[in-house]
């Protein structure tokens, strides 16, 4: 007998003849049949140790402790709030759910914001994501265009995404993508027109693929400028979509919708009381529907929310009480300089009177208190004062009308 006959796998024992393959090493030998068993146990071990991973990584909290956090850093919104922790409690969920035979798949829930500019539907997404410890991407529905046409194609948003990720592609496919401005991509209109609707419509029908969860070729550099580059698979079936617009006009198709008129001798309307200075929270899928978006992309977007105007009572809160309010995080920037920074009561009621008085929101906040600080901020660093009051009369001075026409230009 050849010495070759004699070989056996020294796994299993099996003589080469009644092998297909067996591979020698430097002290011993395996064949086929034990390649794959071993190939069967590392996949097993592998996925088992990214599904460990994932429930390591993902700090998951109930809706309750979602909102709860959530309070800390945004003032009001309790029913956006609420919906939101509901909608990523469930999408987690899903995520971190064992594999089960009853065939029932959990669908994820994307999300749709409405809110005029300034009320925090970005903040609410990024709070989220940082809850979450997940990858987080924001990106401008403005810039995107059907493939083929000047602009970016959807598949950028995804490229976003990964670099967020550190281009972990496991890691970015449960992420947060919060897709900024979905109102400018409405349908222009529904009369035919030798013009395609290639910021509008097109975008909308590119987009379908993405919400409802494909397998996508991302390119890791954004598309079209780097055509040399390797595409990168990304499976979007995990990664949760928030859609946020503050598609303007659309309180006017509410009331249109609302305007129901009394028909009889008994009718009345008075149990229907209309909120005429929040049309927004009687929004309805119908309501986006007439407003420009496609049934298709509606339908993938299953969680719609609102946002509530700001008001003065807010907007005072939003300056003291969040964590990271403006006036703390002033208190720090001149603690850092060993100036002890207090502002008076007046003063801030000063200020957000300006805020409503301008329509500058929450952001217009910011833009009052920097005009109104700059100042000091150029001149304390380097004086021997170190204590600065912000007094009524101070913010007055400080806030002259070509300022104040200057922020009201920029809101």
């Amino acid at each position: 007998m050849s010495k070759e006959e004699n070989l056996e796998c020294s796994f299993c024992g099996r003589k080469k003849s009644e092998t297909d393959l067996l591979i020698a090493g430097m002290d011993a030998h395996i064949c086929d049949k034990c390649i794959e068993q071993a190939h069967g146990i590392v996949e097993e071990e592998i996925s088992e140790s990214k599904s460990s991973s994932l429930a390591k990584d993902l700090t998951l909290k109930k809706p309750l402790e979602i909102k709860d956090f959530l309070d800390q850093y945004i003032i009001g919104q309790t029913e956006t709030k609420r919906a939101m922790a509901v909608a990523v409690y469930n999408h987690y969920k899903r995520l971190l759910q064992e594999d089960t035979n009853d065939d029932v798949e959990i669908e994820k829930s994307n999300i749709v914001l409405v809110g005029e500019t300034g009320t925090g539907k970005t903040l609410v997404a990024r709070t989220i994501a940082k809850m979450l410890n997940v990858p987080f991407s924001i990106v401008d529905a403005t810039v995107l265009t059907q493939a083929g046409y000047v602009g970016e194609d959807v598949e950028s948003i995804l490229s976003r995404l990964l670099q967020a990720a550190d281009y972990d592609v496991e890691k970015a496919q449960r992420g947060i993508v919060f897709i900024d401005e979905i109102d400018k991509i409405a349908r222009k209109g529904d009369n035919p027109s030798i013009t395609r609707d290639v910021s509008g419509e097109g975008v909308q029908q590119a987009l379908l693929k993405l919400l409802e969860g494909a397998v996508v070729n991302v390119a890791p550099k954004g598309g079209r400028k780097h055509p040399e580059q390797k595409f990168i698979e990304v499976n979007t079936k995990d990664i949760l979509f928030i859609a946020g617009g503050a598609f303007s006009g659309i309180d006017r198709l509410i009331s249109k919708r609302l305007n129901r008129q009394a028909v009889g001798f008994g009718a009345s309307l008075e149990e229907d009381k209309i909120d005429e200075d929040n049309l927004l929270q009687y929004i309805t899928p119908l309501d986006l529907k007439s407003f420009g978006l496609i049934p298709e992309i509606i339908g993938r977007l299953p969680v719609l929310s609102y946002m509530n105007p700001l008001d003065a009572k807010t907007l005072r809160a939003i300056l003291t009480e969040p964590k990271n309010s403006i006036i703390k995080q002033y208190t720090k920037l001149f603690g850092m300089d060993e100036v002890s920074f207090t502002i008076d009561e007046d003063a801030l009621n000063y200020i957000v009177g300006k805020a409503v008085e301008y329509k500058l929101g929450a952001r217009g906040l910011r833009s009052l208190c920097e005009a109104i600080f700059t100042d000091a901020m150029f001149d304390l660093p380097s004086s021997e004062d170190k204590e600065f009051n912000v007094t009524k009369e101070y913010a007055e001075a400080k806030l002259s009308n070509s300022t104040l026409k200057k922020l009201r230009a920029a809101s």
